[in-house]
């Protein structure tokens, strides 16, 4: 099984990006499940449901995100009735939505996790504990299980690898929007990147506007920043899962340039 993981979409440059291109990276790497963080899509901050709808109709499976998922208010109600939008799992118990998406690709069941780390990060619950539980929960049968890490923390990030070395098939990290080089397949299986990147506009900082970011750092009145425009790029990690073991046999970055 082929599977794809766009890094964090970050507003109107990302999303057009994944629009445009979702289709033809499907093919051209014979992807049967492609996921994508979308907690940064629309504008920068969270997600609404008419963007969500136009990115799963154009190809996106399932998509992960974290901790601005909930900055628009429009995505408390429809994570709630949309599964294959998935929040950080260590939320506490009645927050909206599901930590957890499950299915079933080509007769294969897979799982779909996410998790948000605890170091520079707003509270919330243990996300090694809470992720022995999921793991837990699922069937036998499900072999195939790919888990969001999204920390600031890089040393969170690659401790959350070796905790589930050979107990999923990989673990992802998002958030910090800058594409790591460390991708390999761990001991006893699991295919491990730190933080796959942004998918979005390379010409500001982190995907906002340059200005309105250094205004943030140099002034105590700075408004809040804007998406910035241009640049673009798609960052992603393509993962070759054994459907028998789940265990990865290969993993594979992406950091494309797309002109818009």
């Amino acid at each position: 099984m082929k599977v794809m993981m766009i890094g964090d979409v970050v507003a109107k440059p990302g999303r057009v990006a994944v629009l445009e291109r979702i289709q033809d990276l499907r093919e051209q790497h014979a992807i049967d499940l492609a996921l994508m963080n979308a907690e940064n899509v629309a504008g920068g901050f969270s997600i609404t449901p008419s963007l969500a709808e136009q990115l799963f109709a154009a190809g996106i499976d399932v998509m992960t995100s974290g901790n601005h998922i909930f900055d628009k208010k429009e995505a408390i109600e429809y994570i709630g009735r949309q599964p294959r939008l998935v929040r950080p799992s260590n939320y506490p118990p009645g927050t909206p939505g599901s930590g957890l998406w499950t299915g079933e690709i080509r007769g294969t069941k897979v799982a779909v996790m996410n998790l948000m780390g605890r170091v520079f990060m707003p509270p919330s619950d243990d996300p090694f504990r809470i992720v022995d539980g999921l793991i837990g929960s699922l069937s036998r049968e499900t072999k195939v299980c790919l888990v969001d890490m999204h920390a600031e923390a890089t040393s969170e990030k690659v401790a959350m690898g070796w905790y589930l070395d050979g107990r999923v098939s990989a673990v992802l990290g998002t958030h910090t929007h800058v594409q790591t080089a460390d991708q390999r397949i761990l001991p006893q299986g699991t295919a491990y990147l730190t933080d796959i990147g942004m998918t979005g506009s390379y010409a500001g900082v982190i995907g906002m506007n340059k200005a309105d970011v250094i205004a943030r750092f140099t002034s105590v009145v700075a408004r809040r920043a804007e998406h910035s425009t241009g640049q673009v790029r798609i960052c992603a990690a393509v993962i070759d899962i054994d459907e028998e073991t789940g265990h990865a046999r290969g993993i594979e970055r992406l950091n494309l340039a797309h002109e818009q």
